[in-house]
């Protein structure tokens, strides 16, 4: 990681240069302000499991880190990082200019637009209809009653607005060929609005919960669907993102988290 003096207090424009999948890729991410990417991201982009060529959109991409991390650890894959927030897609489009991402920048595009749109406005804005295999998300997930920051970058990009997780959904399937699948990454008290927002566009939901370790409440659920599919909900085993004693990674979140392994969907009979 590279990065200023840490003991200077963070001025705007400040950045670190983070190294994810041990060092085979980069990303340019504020100091000081917004939304910083870490294992969500790397869990996000571990649900994308395909051989060949494949079109990824991450909605909310944030500074792209985890589409960044798709790219990067398949080597076919074009991804489309889509971002509202001006100073983020900057930072993303930072991020694909680096050096140490040469290898895969062409194969990377940003688009500033607001992943809410519909219709024409969604069109004019970008998002065409029925283009991509894959479309992954990390929704804004602080409600109004959570402690706000003083950061009002993060706060906004953090903001959960009513019907988010409809309209994020709704976007993902007009994008998406059918047939394609549908990834993110949430809080589990969300679960209920994210069934909800995947009606009959999407079935055969997978859904993985993420506890720190054994023994404590669940921080996050993985989430996988199939748009057009009729198939049921399926529960996953859970993933414990820690061993029983100290901070080191399981060894199964350590695979996804550094790009060596993919949490593909279960392979179940089609409906």
């Amino acid at each position: 990681m590279t990065e200023g003096d840490a003991d200077e207090p963070a001025s705007p424009g400040s950045f670190t240069v983070d190294a994810f999948h041990r060092g085979r890729f980069h990303i340019v991410q504020p100091k000081g302000e917004g939304h910083r990417s870490g294992v969500d991201a790397m869990l996000l982009a571990s649900l994308v499991d395909a051989a060949g060529p494949v079109s990824v959109a991450d909605l909310g991409s944030g500074a792209g880190a985890a589409g960044l991390a798709v790219a990067a650890r398949l080597p076919d894959a074009r991804v489309l990082l889509v971002e509202k927030f001006s100073a983020m897609a900057d930072y993303a489009r930072r991020s694909v200019a680096l050096a140490e991402n040469a290898f895969l920048a062409g194969r990377v595009e940003v688009l500033e637009a607001d992943v809410a749109l519909t219709g024409k406005a969604r069109l004019d804005a970008g998002l065409q209809d029925e283009i991509h295999d894959h479309v992954i998300m990390n929704p804004p997930f602080n409600h109004g009653r959570d402690r706000r920051t003083p950061d009002a970058l993060k706060a906004e990009a953090h903001a959960m607005t009513d019907g988010l997780f409809e309209s994020w959904v709704r976007t993902a399937g007009a994008i998406m060929k059918p047939g394609g699948q549908l990834s993110l990454i949430a809080r589990p008290e969300s679960i209920a609005e994210i069934i909800k927002a995947c009606g009959k566009r999407f079935g055969g939901l997978e859904i993985t919960v993420v506890h720190p370790r054994i023994g404590a409440d669940a921080i996050r659920i993985l989430v996988t669907a199939i748009k057009g599919s009729r198939a049921r909900l399926a529960l996953r085993s859970p993933l414990f993102v820690h061993g029983e004693n100290g901070h080191a990674f399981s060894s199964v979140v350590d695979d996804l988290n550094n790009g060596r392994a993919a949490y593909g969907r279960v392979k179940r009979p089609k409906a």
